[in-house]
């Protein structure tokens, strides 16, 4: 659909990290004209491919603003939204959903916000290959894939093996904030959690955390809600 460095790339890995499980499903369906217009136009600046080629200084992508990750990001509006409630935050928002990136592109363009920075491909990659030790502020991942069948359940992103890589991108004190309206799903997390000894419940009774203040209530939660689904927060502490 793009040219190289007009817009995100459909494979940007390529075949160099198949064999790893992953935790999400590509998806390239239909691009708006006017999210296609907004990645040619911003993805030069403000977008970036999951490639694994390279170490990126999340410091300087901001301007010295200190960076939260936000894995999975949908259609943006939440992430716009605490963006311009943060603008002395830098939020760099991967997915691999191509009409959210256009979509959020265009949203920061609309409302002005400079503090955000748009990443195509796998977050593990990301992580593992493109982060330096240390070097955010804090992680997000709000309503990932929760994989409901048993058969499936390896493939869900909050598992042992991620915090361990997400612990040593994290600074010592950033917040790992996670929310989900799968309760089976938002016990594991909370299972795994809490036994891993790089992070500490910021919840007095060592359970799940009211909604913050921070997090938008987004689209896809109000329809959670309208079904009856309970949302999970789970804000813990890197030590």
């Amino acid at each position: 659909m793009f040219a190289p460095g007009e817009g995100p790339a459909a494979d940007p890995a390529g075949s160099r990290y198949e064999r790893r499980i992953r935790s999400f499903q590509p998806r390239r369906s239909r691009v708006t004209l006017g999210q296609e217009q907004a990645l040619r136009r911003l993805w030069p600046a403000w977008g970036l491919d999951v490639d694994g080629s390279r170490v990126l200084d999340p410091a300087e992508l901001f301007g010295g603003l200190p960076v939260v990750l936000e894995i999975g990001f949908g259609m943006g509006e939440a992430t716009a939204q605490m963006a311009a409630a943060d603008p002395g935050t830098g939020i760099l928002a991967v997915d691999v959903h191509t009409p959210g990136q256009g979509n959020l592109l265009a949203l920061a363009e609309a409302n002005g916000l400079d503090n955000i920075r748009v990443a195509n491909g796998d977050a593990v990659i990301l992580l593992q290959e493109m982060l330096p030790p240390d070097s955010l502020h804090g992680l997000r991942v709000y309503f990932p894939d929760p994989w409901p069948k048993k058969r499936h359940h390896k493939r869900r992103l909050i598992q042992p093996e991620f915090l361990t890589l997400a612990a040593a991108r994290l600074r010592p004190g950033a917040l790992l904030h996670c929310a989900t309206d799968w309760e089976p799903y938002a016990e594991q997390m909370l299972e795994v959690l809490s036994a891993h000894p790089s992070f500490v419940n910021t919840a007095a009774d060592g359970g799940f955390a009211p909604r913050p203040g921070f997090r938008p209530l987004t689209r896809f939660e109000g329809q959670g809600l309208d079904k009856g689904h309970p949302v999970h927060d789970l804000l813990f502490r890197r030590r």
